[in-house]
């Protein structure tokens, strides 16, 4: 029998399904402020940061760094997965709406379409202006977004993402049926079904994601709108030699801001 619950309370079996390597964007983030101020990348938050991948690869390379989640099931995992690999990351619940650091870092970043769960402009625009309060001067705000070419109101498509681990199989089917869109609001509602067999016990915890679709365009007024970020570029991977287009290698669509001093 299936049970309604979130997908994003099961921390340990949403690891199983989404981890990944993110070293290779790090090491480009690292870089790429770097090259725009001038000097090496002292501190950062990940935001929306699930179990804290680029958080804990920032803090293995001696970035200090902070993990915020809206799920403190999520914290508690994040925070439990560093210490057991030896890091020192500060690890907070809390709204990617409103939020305040012990003192500003010289980037925030938030990954893998996790932006798009603003589904209101009003709520894009206090995300920016409470990242801007949130970055030192200089400071860089990073988002990234699967690119619209593979992921659309008109072309949404089924996920499916499976892991296995520990005797543990997981499979998260995202986008089941038919999503409902709101074309005014540029907005999709979709079913979420996360499916576990744990030592010979299935379960099945069902979701439903809202998420927001805005064009590059849309993102370079609001943050103007928000009187707190300036646009300041986006490309089509972690890459510098990838300018954000429609050829195969552009992926993704990461748009970097900058605050307003």
């Amino acid at each position: 029998m299936a049970e309604y619950n979130e997908v994003y309370q099961r921390a340990r079996y949403y690891d199983i399904a989404f981890a990944r390597d993110v070293s290779s964007e790090v090491t480009f983030l690292a870089d790429y402020f770097l090259k725009h101020a001038g000097r090496p990348l002292d501190s950062m938050l990940d935001v929306a940061c699930g179990p804290g991948y680029h958080a804990r690869v920032f803090a293995a390379q001696g970035v200090e760094s902070f993990g915020l989640d809206l799920r403190p099931e999520m914290v508690e995992f994040a925070r439990d997965q560093a210490q057991a690999e030896g890091l020192s990351v500060h690890w907070f619940a809390a709204d990617m709406r409103e939020f305040s650091l012990p003192h500003p870092v010289d980037m925030i970043l938030t990954s893998y379409d996790s932006i798009d769960c603003l589904a209101e402009p009003d709520e894009i625009i206090s995300h920016f202006q409470t990242v801007a309060r949130n970055l030192t001067p200089q400071g860089l705000y990073v988002f990234e977004l699967t690119h619209p070419r593979d992921c659309s109101m008109a072309e949404y498509g089924n996920f499916h993402y499976h892991g296995q681990r520990d005797g543990i199989k997981v499979d998260i089917l995202w986008a089941l049926g038919t999503p409902t869109i709101d074309p005014l609001r540029q907005v999709i509602d979709c079913d979420v079904l996360m499916r576990v067999e744990d030592q010979g016990v299935v379960r099945e915890y069902h979701d439903r994601a809202r998420e927001r679709f805005c064009s590059p365009q849309e993102y370079i007024a609001l943050a103007r709108l928000s009187g707190a970020l300036k646009f300041k570029a986006f490309i089509g991977d972690f890459r510098f030699d990838q300018p954000f287009d429609n050829t195969p290698g552009a992926r993704r669509m990461i748009g970097i801001m900058e605050r307003i001093d």
